[in-house]
């Protein structure tokens, strides 16, 4: 049975007050390494997450009004530590149910029973010099670098990002580091709906049609960190798969001070992205530059309480494309976006896509076993005569306007078990503004209105 717009914003409302209900519990959280007498050499780990979720009013173009889902993932992850070499891997299993051909659920949700990680390490000690640990990780693995907006293991989807090639990774004393990499994304599979709809199990693939290599280096000075990256992404056709041809090369740097109780902090992130691509996925297409930009700034304070707030100001810039010259919409490349942009899932409207969006942030912690936050963002498109963010609501007129709407969301956790079993809730109510009111392809639904609710065990 499919809720309606009344569910979704029930659970959207309702749902983040249960965890203050939950049942205190003062047992020591059971681990695999433990169970299995924490043997030398080696490290296990393992998690395993459920969760409903509920959306009303759907804003993509074409789907069901009303879409709810539930969604399940496993993961078991070991390494074996050898001296200098280490071997590792991690079995992913991600499947959903209850969706259908008018469902919004894909590959982001589905991945069933795939390796993502298996690789060997080779630990060089302080070959590169007195004080510096350098590492050699080759095979499959995942990747997280800096703010995690462009490259980053995914927590909130269902499934990951995951990369296959080499990674080598410097780190020296004085707090600096330098991690360069040449990988093969791994293209999650299958693609096609009724496959998924089936959680049907196939090996993801990786091949030279699509690279993606990069430098980032991050140093500190006293309690400033500034990162400095350049990644490139090269992509091609194959005779089973029309693509875009990708050229594209992505410089940027990051400036930050981390959130400390009773003091200020900022961070500031900007991107260029430059190169090429075809003006369409037809063979022999015509080739189009491309010039597009991302930015994110935020300021804000830690207050000095118990329950230890903290509130932000914060504003979020991606490129759309305008009408002639260069291509203008900034691709997101690898990077998870629910923290800043709120969940995805089936929901997920906004993203690092032609979006100018500022807000807040208020975040809590009354406990080390609670916390929280609410967060505001008011969104427009950069370029109004480009698809909205990630709605995929267009107007290539440009008459609809350029204010897309205003997004509240709330979340609440709470550790049922201390380290071992939480409980995550919460939701998002995104207020259609003019554009995704009045634009063409737009569904005139209504404002979507998201919940969720999960429970999570890590062992």
């Amino acid at each position: 049975m499919r809720p309606g717009y009344a569910g979704a914003l029930a659970l959207a409302c309702v749902l983040p007050a249960t965890p203050a209900f939950a049942q205190e519990k003062d047992s020591e959280p059971f681990t695999l390494q433990e169970a299995l007498g924490d043997p030398e050499g080696l490290t296990i780990t393992g998690s395993a997450r459920v969760r409903y979720e509920a959306l009303g009013n759907q804003f993509r173009p074409g789907l069901d009004r009303n879409d709810d889902l539930v969604t399940m993932r496993f993961t078991l992850a070991a390494e074996y530590d050898a001296g200098p070499v280490r071997i590792g891997g991690e079995l992913y299993d991600a499947r959903a149910y209850g969706g259908d051909e008018g469902s919004s659920v894909g590959n982001g949700d589905v991945n069933a029973l795939e390796l993502v990680q298996a690789y060997i390490g080779l630990d060089v000690g302080d070959g590169f010099g007195m004080g510096t640990q350098a590492t050699l990780t080759a095979g499959r693995f995942t990747m997280d670098l800096g703010s995690r907006r462009l490259v980053g293991r995914n927590n909130f989807r269902n499934a990951t990002n995951a990369f296959t090639g080499a990674r080598f990774d410097v780190k020296g004393s004085e707090e600096r580091a330098l991690t360069a990499f040449f990988t093969m994304p791994q293209q999650r599979l299958p693609a096609d709906k009724a496959s998924i709809l089936d959680n049907e199990v196939e090996w993801d693939r990786e091949g030279s049609d699509l690279l993606f290599y990069g430098l980032f280096g991050t140093t500190k000075i006293a309690d400033h960190t500034a990162e400095l990256y350049i990644y490139g992404l090269d992509e091609d056709d194959r005779p089973d798969n029309a693509t875009r041809d990708r050229r594209l090369f992505t410089p940027g740097l990051r400036v930050l001070r981390a959130p400390k109780i009773g003091r200020i902090d900022y961070q500031v992130e900007y991107a260029y992205q430059f190169g090429e691509h075809s003006v369409s996925t037809a063979p022999g297409a015509a080739k189009q530059d491309v010039s597009a930009h991302f930015l994110h700034a935020e300021i804000g304070r830690r207050f000095d309480a118990s329950w230890q707030p903290r509130l932000a100001a914060v504003y979020d810039l991606a490129t759309g494309d305008k009408a002639g010259g260069d291509y203008g919409r900034f691709d997101s490349l690898y990077g998870p976006r629910r923290f800043d942009y709120g969940p995805t899932g089936i929901y997920g409207p906004l993203g690092r896509n032609n979006i100018s969006a500022v807000g807040a942030d208020f975040e809590f912690k009354p406990s080390p076993r609670l916390d929280g936050f609410i967060k505001y963002r008011a969104a427009w498109l950069d370029s109004p005569s480009d698809s909205f963010a990630n709605t995929g609501v267009r107007d290539e007129t440009a008459r609809s306007g350029s204010f897309g709407g205003h997004q509240i969301e709330t979340r609440l956790r709470y550790w049922l078990v201390p380290e071992f079993l939480r409980l995550d809730t919460g939701g998002a109510v995104l207020f259609n503004g003019r554009f995704l009111r009045e634009a063409p392809n737009a569904n005139g639904f209504g404002n979507p209105v998201y919940g969720y609710l999960d429970v999570t065990a890590t062992f």
